[in-house]
């Protein structure tokens, strides 16, 4: 199966960097090199920040309807071309071939979703205090936006930020992941073959903290996004705010699951195991730290055991495969760390545990129980196949638990009770929460967390409101 080689997209052409360097993308279940993508230097960047500027101006200018319509056009292409998206993105990111091409069928969504929020950007009048004056309140786009996007979901972290942005007439450069770069390209093909505007979305690949550190302070850029860690996150904010740039973070999570003795076990172990090991465990809002009622553990965790021996794990392309390989070495390592420390410290591995041949990134699907409260795998956000569970006899330590970390992204709850389902809506200190079913994020609801794991919105109308100025404009007539 063809792998393409992935340039540079500025002003409206595909081409290569002005200094011809290149990196090499890996195919993480073969370890083998199966492509090359485009490294952009500064003579890039400015090239790519120029063109986004014209873009820009004439974007901002074009009819909401016109916009929406090209938007249209790019999801319809995103659905035509599914399935050949599908096989570029599992070699380069090792999800299974099923879960990528749902990822590119969502993009599509996404797109479709923000396209007819475009056309409800509303103003409105308000009533002033002398008959002779007009008072109005506007939203205009808010410019060029710079996107840093990672490597756990290629497609779908740009669509959000693409789509938000486009819908509210901003332009928007993209720093996509250099591992896994050519499925982002498609989205942005998908757009460019729509019609829109050159310069009004731009594709670059690079150092990513050289990058960083001169598209963020850049006069042209007036709005920047980032999906990451939780440090990382940090520190563009941090330059952002040097230079009074809009900002929207999504940053770490470790989400808890707290397992009520009232929940249906069947329901909570489907639904929990289906989100912990899809992508391997390598998503933001992925359940981490499993809470679960003394009565029901015993019962919960065989159920998890059993549903995690039973995942078939290999080479995203091969029919049947229900989870991928781990998108690089690191991830293997970091694995192996937290598993040991766990262990180290009393927890007991019910199944898993292991790196899965010397070939590829593989990992076992793993289950942890009576995991400590002190072992790192606790504490830090693993980004791997790993369930850690331990106990608990009351619900307000399960919540406190939850709230126990500075992440505050996701979370999850199984309960039959009305009681404790307000009550964990109500305490639960997390940006989404899921109570008795699965992750569910769709582009009409608010994506994104509080605490350490950001702020801001990628979903919802909330995500377009964070491209727009809001303006006071006030007219006597004379």
């Amino acid at each position: 199966m063809s792998y393409p080689d992935t340039r540079l997209f500025i002003d409206g052409q595909w081409q290569d960097a002005a200094s011809g360097k290149t990196l090499p993308v890996v195919n993480p279940a073969t370890g083998q090199q199966i492509g090359r993508v485009a490294h952009a230097g500064i003579a890039d960047l400015d090239r790519a920040l120029a063109a986004a500027q014209k873009g820009f101006e004439v974007w901002r200018d074009t009819p909401a309807l016109e916009r929406a319509r090209t938007m249209r056009r790019a999801a319809a292409l995103m659905r035509e071309r599914a399935d050949a998206i599908a096989a570029v993105l599992t070699q380069e990111q090792g999800k299974p071939l099923a879960e990528a091409r749902i990822e590119a069928l969502a993009a599509a969504d996404i797109i479709e979703w923000f396209a007819d929020e475009g056309m409800r950007v509303y103003g409105r009048i308000v009533p002033s205090r002398s008959l002779a004056v007009r008072q109005l309140v506007v939203k205009d786009p808010v410019g060029v936006v710079a996107a840093f996007t990672p490597w756990n979901f290629p497609i779908n972290q740009v669509v959000r930020k693409l789509g938000a942005a486009l819908a509210a007439g901003c332009a928007v450069l993209v720093k996509a992941p250099e591992e896994t770069p050519a499925s982002p390209a498609e989205l942005i093909r998908a757009f460019a073959d729509a019609g829109v505007p050159a310069g009004v979305v731009g594709l670059v690949f690079g150092n990513p903290a050289e990058i960083s550190s001169y598209l963020i302070p850049h006069p042209i850029v007036r709005k920047v996004t980032f999906t990451g860690s939780t440090p990382v996150g940090k520190q563009l904010a941090a330059l952002a705010g040097q230079h009074m740039k809009r900002v929207t973070m999504e940053l770490g999570g470790h989400a808890p699951v707290i397992v009520c003795e009232d929940a249906d076990i069947e329901l909570a172990v489907k639904a929990s195991a289906g989100a912990k090991f899809r992508n391997a465990g390598q998503v933001c809002i992925s359940p981490t730290r499993f809470l679960v009622h003394e009565s029901v553990r015993a019962d919960f965790v065989a159920a998890l055991t059993r549903h995690a021996e039973g995942l078939k794990v290999g080479d995203g392309l091969l029919e049947g495969t229900q989870m991928g390989p781990l998108a690089n070495p690191r991830r293997v390592a970091a694995m192996a760390d937290l598993l040991g420390d766990a262990v180290q410290q009393g927890a007991s591995v019910r199944t898993g545990g292991e790196r899965i041949g010397s070939v590829g990134n593989f990992f076992t699907p793993t289950v942890l129980d009576d995991v400590p409260q002190s072992a790192r795998i606790f504490n830090e956000e693993p980004f791997g196949p790993v369930a850690a569970v331990r106990g608990f006899t009351q619900l307000e330590d399960a919540i406190a638990e939850s709230n126990r970390l500075a992440f505050g992204l996701a979370g999850y709850a199984f309960t039959r009770s009305l009681k404790n389902a307000h009550v964990l809506s109500q305490r639960v200190e997390v940006g989404m929460l899921w109570i008795n079913q699965p992750a569910t994020p769709s582009a009409e609801l608010p994506f994104g967390g509080i605490k350490d794991s950001g702020y801001g919105s990628e979903g919802g109308p909330e995500a377009l409101e964070a491209c727009l100025n809001t303006r006071a404009i006030s007219i006597t007539n004379l």
